[in-house]
C-alpha cells in the first residue's frame, strides 16, 4: 500500500513545487513591471521636420539608456521610452498621440513636443488636464513664456525672442541692410517673424515684406513673386526644412528672385543643402548651440551610440536627463511632485554635471548633495523654466551646415 502511494506523493510534490516556482516567477514579473517607469517622446516623425526627429529621439534615449545602465535610478527601477508622432503641425494628431501616451502607455512624463503650435495644444489640452510634466527640446515660440502651465512645462531651447536678437545682429554684421521675410503660418513662424522684424528694424535694418506661407504645397511661385517684388538684400525663410521652407527656396532660385538666404533654426539640417544643391552654398543661419565642454562630451556619446549629433539633439538629451534627475531628487515619478525639483536640478549651486555623468548625478542626489546640471547645452533655466540660451552661427558650404561661431 505504501509503495502505491509513493508515486502519488511524488507527483503531488512536483505539482506544489511547480505552482510555487510559477508564483515566484509571476511575482518577479509583476515587480519588474511595477518597477518600470515610462517616458513619452513625442516628436514630428512625419511632417516638415521629419529629418530632425530621429536624432532628437535617439538623443533622449541616449540619456535614458545611460541611467538604466547605471542601476542607480529610484532603487533599481528601469526606464522605458515610448515614441509618438506629433507631426509638428497637426494639433489634433499631436493631442491624440499624447493622450495615448498618457492613458494607454501610462507615461510619467513627456520629452516634447517639438514644434510650438502642437506643443501648446498638447500642454493645454492633454498634459495639464492629466497632470503630466513636459520638457520640450525645441518649441521656441515667445508665447510659451507666458502660457499658463501649472508648473508642468519647461524647455531646454531658448525662446525666439532671443533668436530674433541674434538674427538681427548677424544680418547687420554681414552688411544686409534690407531683407524680405517669409514665415510658416503657425505659432512658431509668427512669433519668430515678429521677433526678427522688431529687432532688425531697431538696429536700422528694413524688412521690405513679411508674408506667411503654408507647408505642404507643391507650388510656391505666387509667394515668391510677392517676395521678389518687395525685394531685399537677402530672403529670411522662417519655415521648416522638409516642406514649405524648402519649397520657398527652390522656387526663389528657379525664378532667380533671391540667391542669398538666412535660415533660422527650423531650416537647419543637412537634408536641406543636400536637397537644394550647391546654389544654397554661402547662405547663413542660426540654431541653438554652444561650444561648451558638455557639447563635445555629448557628441562623443552620440558617436559611440552610432549616430551623429544634429539640431536639437543636445537639447533632447538634456530634456530627458532633467526629467530623470528631478524624479530622483523628488523620490517620486508623480509629475506634480517632481516638477518642483526641475529648476533646482538645472541651476546653481551644486556640482556641475555633464553628459556621461548621470550616474554620478544620481549618487550625489542620493547623498543629499546639490547638483548643477550643465548638460550638453550649458543649460540654465530662467523665468518660468526656459533656457537662457546660446546660438551657433551657421554657414552653408559644400552642401553642409557648418557651425562657424557662437553667441
Amino acid at each position: 500500500m505504501k509503495k502505491n502511494l509513493l508515486p502519488v506523493i511524488l507527483i503531488a510534490g512536483l505539482i506544489v513545487l511547480g505552482v510555487f516556482l510559477y508564483n515566484q516567477d509571476a511575482s518577479k514579473t509583476k515587480k519588474s513591471a511595477d518597477n518600470q517607469i515610462k517616458i513619452g517622446i513625442i516628436l514630428g516623425f512625419t511632417g516638415p521636420i521629419e529629418s530632425l526627429a530621429p536624432v532628437m529621439a535617439k538623443s533622449a534615449e541616449l540619456a535614458i539608456d545611460e541611467v538604466n545602465k547605471s542601476g542607480n535610478f529610484m532603487d533599481g527601477a528601469q526606464l522605458m521610452s515610448v515614441r509618438a508622432d506629433s507631426t509638428c503641425v497637426d494639433a489634433a494628431a499631436a493631442q491624440a498621440a499624447a493622450e495615448r501616451l498618457i492613458t494607454s502607455d501610462k507615461v510619467s512624463a513627456i520629452m516634447g513636443a517639438d514644434c510650438s503650435g502642437v506643443t501648446t495644444a498638447v500642454l493645454k489640452n492633454v498634459a495639464m488636464p492629466n497632470g503630466i510634466l513636459m520638457i520640450s527640446p525645441s518649441a521656441t515660440s515667445p508665447a510659451l513664456s507666458t502660457e499658463p502651465d501649472n508648473g508642468l512645462f519647461f524647455r531646454t531651447a531658448p525662446s525666439d525672442a532671443r533668436q530674433g536678437e541674434v538674427i538681427a545682429d548677424l544680418l547687420m554684421e554681414k552688411g544686409f541692410k534690407t531683407a524680405a521675410l517669409t514665415h510658416t503660418n503657425n505659432d512658431y513662424g509668427k512669433g519668430l517673424a515678429a521677433s526678427i522684424k522688431s529687432n532688425y528694424e531697431a538696429k536700422g535694418g528694413t524688412i521690405t515684406i513679411s508674408a506667411s506661407h503654408e507647408d505642404g504645397k507643391g507650388d510656391y511661385s505666387s509667394e515668391v513673386a510677392a517676395l521678389a517684388q518687395a525685394s531685399g538684400d537677402i530672403l529670411i525663410v522662417a519655415g521648416y526644412l522638409d516642406q514649405g521652407g524648402k519649397g520657398i527656396i527652390q522656387a526663389s532660385l528657379d525664378a532667380d528672385a533671391f540667391n542669398k538666404f538666412f535660415l533660422p533654426d527650423g531650416m537647419i539640417g543637412d537634408s536641406l543643402p543636400k536637397a537644394i544643391g550647391p546654389d544654397l552654398n554661402g547662405s547663413i543661419g542660426s540654431v541653438p548651440g554652444t561650444d561648451s565642454p558638455g557639447a563635445a562630451k555629448y557628441s562623443e556619446l552620440a558617436k559611440a551610440a552610432g549616430f551623429e549629433s544634429g539640431p536639437y539633439g543636445p537639447e533632447s538629451y538634456d530634456a530627458a536627463a532633467l526629467i530623470m534627475l528631478a524624479m530622483e531628487a523628488a523620490k517620486s515619478t508623480d509629475s506634480n511632485v517632481f516638477k518642483n525639483n526641475v529648476m533646482d536640478i538645472a541651476n546653481a549651486p551644486g556640482e556641475k554635471i555633464y553628459p556621461g555623468e548621470l550616474s554620478k548625478a544620481l549618487n550625489l542626489i542620493k547623498e543629499g548633495k546639490d547638483i548643477d546640471y550643465v548638460g550638453a547645452t550649458a543649460l540654465e533655466l530662467v523665468g518660468s523654466g526656459e533656457s537662457s540660451g546660446s546660438f551657433a552661427e551657421i554657414l552653408i558650404d559644400n552642401q553642409k551646415t557648418n557651425k562657424v561661431g557662437y553667441r
